[in-house]
């Protein structure tokens, strides 16, 4: 598919550069799409959206393949830059337009209410500040604008808190490229002011041990219709 547009330019300075780990999260994310069935998660986290679509965080582009033909176009915004190449030649692949861009997401570089849905997809776990992403996302979306979110954070019991907030602290964050395991997605969208559709928790792998990054969360939330246009460009 001819991209519609593909920003391929480097910044000067990478804001988010995470050479090794990029590689290994693609070649683990590629593994997962069976082995751990996130192929269909996706499809199920995608299905029914149509429009213009901004997918904050898009990782090497595995969910290009999921959109339905309902979507006019998407907009897929990645601050890592190795990851970044591989969501290119993943958007070269898909049935749809794609404009793969680079940017963080707490300063989306897109106009305010220019899409009709956002894609959330294992991102809010890295971002350096949770409000102000969620802030930016409430911002570029239209008054009643769709929200998908699949994301993982807090779960367990009271010693598997102890532990993801231990790994948070320590570890796991310079590890794995800024992500922490401990955060709570849904109810940073609440807290952002997005009307929560329906959620279901689940597991991932469904089957055998619990790890901290296991407890995942996939969703609808809404922009308020009636909801004053915030501040931005």
């Amino acid at each position: 598919m001819q991209l519609r547009s593909v920003r391929t330019a480097k910044a000067t300075r990478d804001s988010v550069h995470h050479p090794v780990f990029a590689r290994f999260y693609a070649r683990a994310s590629v593994a997962a799409e069976t082995r751990m069935g996130m192929a269909e998660v996706r499809g199920r986290l995608l299905g029914g959206l149509s429009g213009r679509v901004i997918e904050v965080g898009a990782g090497n582009g595995l969910n290009f393949g999921h959109y339905p033909g309902a979507v006019s176009e998407i907009v897929a915004i990645e601050p890592e830059r190795a990851l970044r190449a591989m969501a290119v030649e993943a958007a070269l692949r898909a049935g749809i337009p794609v404009d793969v861009a680079p940017g963080v997401a707490e300063a989306l570089p897109v106009k305010s209410e220019a899409f009709d849905a956002a894609v959330l997809s294992l991102v809010l776990c890295s971002v350096r500040d949770v409000a102000r992403a969620l802030a930016e996302v409430r911002r570029v979306l239209r008054p009643g604008g769709e929200v998908r979110f699949f994301e993982h954070g807090r779960g367990g019991g009271p010693v598997m808190h102890l532990t993801q907030r231990a790994l948070d602290r320590t570890l796991w964050p310079p590890l794995a490229g800024g992500c922490h395991v401990s955060r709570d997605p849904v109810g940073a969208l609440r807290e952002a002011g997005f009307e929560l559709g329906p959620y279901r928790r689940m597991s991932v792998p469904d089957k055998g041990p619990a790890l901290p990054q296991s407890f995942c969360v996939i969703g609808t939330a809404w922009r308020p219709v009636d909801d004053a246009a915030p501040a931005g460009r």
